[in-house]
């Protein structure tokens, strides 16, 4: 009996299910005769047997009332035989009679019926990395304080790394703004006319050598040569540069040297030269170069010490002595770095110099006074510029020879700014003759006055000191002034009488009407008697002693040629006293002068006269003349400077300038030497090792890391042996358990990375307060980048993985039913 009913239940609920559609549903039986059902309970659907069956009517629709709440989230199956509560409660009713059903409220359409069961191919069981991640992130949440000592554990090293680069950053760039300031004193200085350094050290290397090997030989005495030697070394290395080829190199905006430049680019200097002079106190006009007493200061310390760059300013003018670039436009003055944006001073110098009083020179007649850190200018300075007078100069001299302290000047800003200086230009110290040459008058003092009265008047319109701790305070001399006043020199030289005159007869030289090159001996000999005849008294005076000089410089010379010079000048006894005195009086130049008449007019012999033209008559060439007049041209300057902003950037200018010389004739390659690299070689190579150092310190705490991580997988592992099991039983791959950890490791190096990253973060605040407080340095501060942060980030992640793979490899290896067996 008991099976038929089982048998009877068992059909209904297979009829209910297909006809439904929810072949999915747990069938929940609950029948106190058949304990099978209530195992495959699922609480989805309440079956019940004749729940009123032996209950009066009031209790029957009681218990379909609790029934029927019951049915709100289930499905309640009845059997009854009360067809007035079946028709009242149920949404539908199936009539059964001898296991068969008679009729159904609700029937089955036959077209609604779902698609039977069939054989399909599922594909390989498989598992995302998201559900990975999920499976990780599970099992670390419930371990959340290991997770998080774990993840602090392996962020040590990171914070390590974190704080080296944040240091690193603040270092480097405290670094490039200092070396950006150094390459504004010392950029690359490529001159006219340079020595060849590289060459010279090479030479006495090889020498070097050679007194080595002989100095087993110690029983002799030799000679030794190496001063000899070292001059021939210095003249043979000095070589000639084509500035005009190369700055139509840099002047090529398509040059890869461009991209190398710093903030203060390319700058050229023309050696545009002019005299300055100034009244002192006395009413004595003196000269910028004027003469110093060699006991006093001398110029060049002078200078020195008026710069106020300490350091700097003496490698620049180290720099210039040594390339020959001196282009400065009278002693004690020099040119200020002009700005690249058109101002008339570099934003450089702005910053490297306190203003004093008044303000930095616009104009081209402006000047600005450079005072060194005491706020003083060297006693010599002060003579030259005419603010002492030579008494005075030599007053200080006397007192710091005998031991004693010289008396103390002193000026008021607004009275040194009134002192007045007056250029001469070398175009104006030549005055024309009425036959067209032009006669130098510059030697005249009286002259030179007279010019003062048309000259420019060039004023002092500021004071200016180097600033505390300046790095870039490269001013040399005492008196400075812009690139206004440099153009104002070449136009006006270039408008000069002089000039022009020149220019317009080039074969002729139009200081003595004399050709530059003379066809032949005959023609040199006709010209020198021309030349002389029309000489004044004191010149045909000086010519004679000159020419009779000459012939007596080598005696036996002399003697050999004695009978075959008839023509030659002799010397009468009172001609040998005028020639021996040192100073001539007006009788002597007369006397001289009457000589050479003489001689002249006794058919000298061509061969005298010839030789006198080529020494004492000819005289430079058409382009030395334009020098001394001070002619330069723009497309042709002395010296040319490349500003870097950092080492680097230094030596890849260097590599561009190496390779224009490749590409270049022989005649146009560039030779120079840069001083600074001489100096400064070793500093790329002391950083670089102390990188290496710390990048080895963070190695070792970064391998420590890594295999603490391995062990904590390890035993993450173990813990999870029976997991690992289930997951191969329901299907997982190999592959999917090597995931599942791997998944893990990633979350811990994320949380690690981000943990390093932040504690260093905060860690660079206190860390920066105390480097600046202790170095005195308050621009270097320690900041980490962005980019290094985010590659920290990487980095603790790959860290990880790579410390977890050989667990997760372990654990992807175990058999499944070892793994499920484990307790």
């Amino acid at each position: 009996m008991k099976k038929k009913i089982v048998e009877s239940m068992a059909a209904v609920m297979l009829f209910l299910q297909q006809t439904t559609g929810k072949t999915k549903r747990h069938t929940h039986f609950c029948m106190p005769l058949e304990p099978v059902f209530t195992r495959d309970c699922g609480g989805r659907v309440h079956f019940t047997d004749e729940p009123t069956g032996a209950l009066d009517s009031e209790t029957s629709i009681q218990v379909m009332e609790l029934l029927k709440k019951v049915a709100g989230n289930r499905l309640v199956v009845m059997v009854t035989h009360n067809s007035e509560l079946a028709r009242q409660y149920s949404t539908r009713i199936v009539k059964l009679r001898d296991g068969r059903v008679t009729d159904d409220s609700d029937p089955f359409l036959p077209e609604e019926t779902p698609e039977g069961a069939g054989h399909k191919r599922m594909g390989k069981a498989k598992m995302s990395f998201l559900t990975s991640l999920s499976l990780s992130f599970n099992n670390l949440w419930t371990k959340k304080g290991r997770t998080i000592l774990t993840a602090f554990a392996g962020s040590i090293g990171i914070i390590g790394i974190a704080l080296i680069l944040a240091l690193a950053e603040g270092v480097n760039g405290y670094i490039s703004d200092i070396q950006k300031s150094t390459m504004t004193s010392y950029p690359i200085t490529i001159s006219s006319q340079s020595v060849d350094m590289s060459g010279i050290m090479g030479a006495r290397g090889g020498r070097r050598e050679n007194e080595v090997s002989a100095e087993g030989n110690r029983t002799r005495v030799y000679a030794d040569y190496s001063a000899i030697e070292s001059s021939e070394e210095m003249a043979s290395n000095i070589k000639e540069n084509n500035l005009t080829a190369f700055k139509e190199y840099l002047d090529n905006p398509e040059s890869e040297i461009h991209q190398y430049l710093g903030e203060n680019g390319v700058v050229y200097s023309y050696g545009a030269h002019f005299g300055i002079y100034s009244y002192d106190a006395d009413g004595n006009l003196v000269a910028s170069d004027a003469d110093i007493d060699q006991v006093s200061v001398s110029t060049l310390s002078s200078e020195d010490s008026a710069a106020g760059g300490g350091p700097m300013a003496n490698m620049e003018r180290m720099n210039q002595v040594m390339s020959g670039s001196s282009d400065a436009g009278a002693e004690n003055f020099s040119e200020l770095m002009p700005g690249t944006d058109g101002k008339a001073v570099s934003t450089i110098l702005l910053d490297s110099y306190d203003l004093l009083y008044g303000s930095w020179p616009e104009n081209y007649n402006e000047v600005v006074l450079v005072l060194n850190e005491n706020n003083s200018i060297p006693a010599g300075t002060l003579y030259q510029l005419g603010l002492i007078t030579g008494e005075e100069h030599k007053e200080i001299t006397e007192q710091i020879k005998n031991g004693e302290d010289a008396e103390e000047r002193i000026w008021d800003y607004e009275e040194i700014c009134g002192h007045t200086f007056y250029m001469v230009l070398p175009c104006d110290q030549y005055k024309e003759n009425k036959d067209g040459t032009f006669t130098y008058i510059g030697d005249d003092v009286m002259q030179i006055e007279s010019l003062l009265e048309n000259s420019v008047n060039l004023k002092i319109t500021g004071i200016i000191r180097p600033a505390a701790d300046a790095e870039n305070a490269s001013i040399p001399t005492s008196v400075a002034y812009t690139v206004a006043l440099t153009d104002y020199v070449i136009k006006h030289t270039d408008e000069s009488a002089v000039v022009l005159a020149q220019e317009k007869t080039p074969e002729v030289n139009v200081l003595n009407g004399i050709n530059f090159k003379a066809a032949d001996d005959e023609a040199k000999a006709a010209d020198a008697m021309i030349y002389m005849s029309n000489m004044g008294i004191s010149d045909k005076a000086a010519m004679y002693a000159n020419i009779l000089e000459h012939q007596e410089t080598d005696a036996q010379e002399e003697q050999e040629h004695i009978e075959a010079m008839q023509g030659a000048p002799s010397m009468s006894p009172s001609e040998m006293a005028a020639m021996e005195g040192v100073e001539r009086t007006e009788e002597d130049e007369i006397e001289l002068a009457r000589a050479l008449d003489e001689w002249l007019e006794n058919d000298p012999d061509q061969e005298t006269l010839v030789s006198a033209y080529d020494i004492f008559i000819a005289g430079p060439t058409f382009e030395e003349n334009m020098r001394k007049f001070g002619k330069v041209s723009y497309d042709a300057p002395s010296s040319i400077s490349i500003y870097t902003d950092s080492f680097e950037d230094k030596e890849a200018v260097s590599d561009c300038i190496d390779r224009y010389n490749e590409g270049a004739k022989k005649k146009e390659q560039i030779t120079y030497t840069d001083y600074v690299a001489l100096l400064t070689s070793s500093i790329t190579s002391i950083v670089d090792v102390i990188s290496y150092v710390l990048i080895a310190f963070v190695a070792v705490s970064l391998i420590v890391s890594s295999i603490m991580i391995g062990i904590i997988t390890h035993i993450s592992v173990l813990e999870r042996t029976k997991e690992i099991g289930i997951l191969r039983a329901i299907g997982a791959s190999k592959r999917n358990i090597s995931q599942v950890f791997n998944a893990e490791t990633v979350i811990v190096g994320l949380l690690a990375g981000i943990l390093g990253v932040g504690v260093s973060a905060l860690l660079t605040i206190p860390i920066t307060s105390v480097i600046q407080n202790l170095l005195g340095a308050s621009e270097l501060s320690a900041s980490l980048p962005i980019t290094a942060a985010l590659l920290l980030l990487l980095l603790s992640v790959a860290i990880t993985v790579i410390a977890g793979w050989i667990p997760s490899r372990r654990a992807a290896k175990k058999d499944p039913v070892a793994a499920l067996r484990t307790e």
